[in-house]
């Protein structure tokens, strides 16, 4: 089972292995990021662009959305020869639910200049299995694979894999599987039992200086609460080969008590 089955060029309908964290009658957002990141890249290759790279990935949630056929579209918003905005939309029951703008930029070699990043964790074959259903719901949550390190509440290092497709029959790439997984940083390394307290994400942003490789997802996460309820998820983000980038999450807090 696939995370979505294409029913049209622009037509998606999800599986029940997108069933939501919060409510398992809603869509997990995972899957739908690496959907609209595999629908840039499409883009990207029709229009003959695989010269640009994807730099940055920035997606809002407009609000939660069930387990119905969605639409897509996709739009250049700034085009240019070594610098293009390039946005994704998802609308469900006719309401726009998410949103992704991702810059491209110029594929150029700069192995001579490659340094500064963060050094790379301890990998998954060094890094403890730990059921994520012990702490969540939901289709989504059950298809993944997660070895985890939790130094504290809300301080921890992840790594999270899946071996369910993102699209049943249609090729996906790196890039778009790592996307279907980068919600995971706000689940996976909790600083509060989300029985008790809720803290949904409004968005996430993924800036990257290289390109990863798939397979395993690391992320070396810190979880901050604010005290007028406002939180914040970052993360590191890393593969195999090391760090590749880093990841924000503006979080809502709620004390369900």
């Amino acid at each position: 089972m696939a995370y979505f089955r294409r029913t049209g060029a622009s037509m998606f309908d999800p599986t029940p292995a997108v069933g939501g964290a919060w409510n398992t009658a809603e869509q997990h957002v995972a899957p739908t990021f690496g959907l609209l990141t595999h629908l840039v890249e499409t883009d990207r290759a029709a229009r003959g662009r695989d010269d640009l790279a994807v730099t940055r990935l920035s997606f809002d949630v407009w609000g939660p959305y069930p387990l119905e056929s969605m639409e897509t579209a996709v739009q250049v918003l700034r085009p240019g020869r070594g610098v293009e905005l390039v946005e994704a939309t998802v609308s469900c029951g006719g309401r726009r639910v998410a949103t992704l703008r991702a810059w491209l930029a110029g594929v150029g070699d700069t192995t001579a200049l490659a340094d500064g990043a963060p050094a790379a964790m301890p990998g998954p074959d060094e890094t403890p299995a730990w059921d994520p259903t012990t702490d969540w719901p939901g289709g989504f949550v059950a298809s993944i694979e997660v070895r985890r390190s939790l130094e504290t509440p809300g301080r921890g290092r992840v790594w999270a894999r899946t071996d369910v497709p993102l699209l049943d029959g249609e090729e996906v790439g790196p890039l778009a599987r790592t996307a279907g997984l980068l919600d995971v940083a706000n689940g996976m390394t909790v600083r509060s039992d989300p029985r008790r307290v809720a803290f949904p994400n409004l968005d996430l942003t993924a800036h990257l200086f290289r390109a990863p490789t798939g397979g395993w997802l690391g992320l070396d996460t810190t979880v901050t609460f604010g005290p007028s309820g406002a939180g914040l998820t970052s993360a590191v983000l890393h593969d195999a080969d090391g760090a590749f980038g880093r990841l924000a999450q503006t979080l809502v807090v709620r004390d369900l008590s």
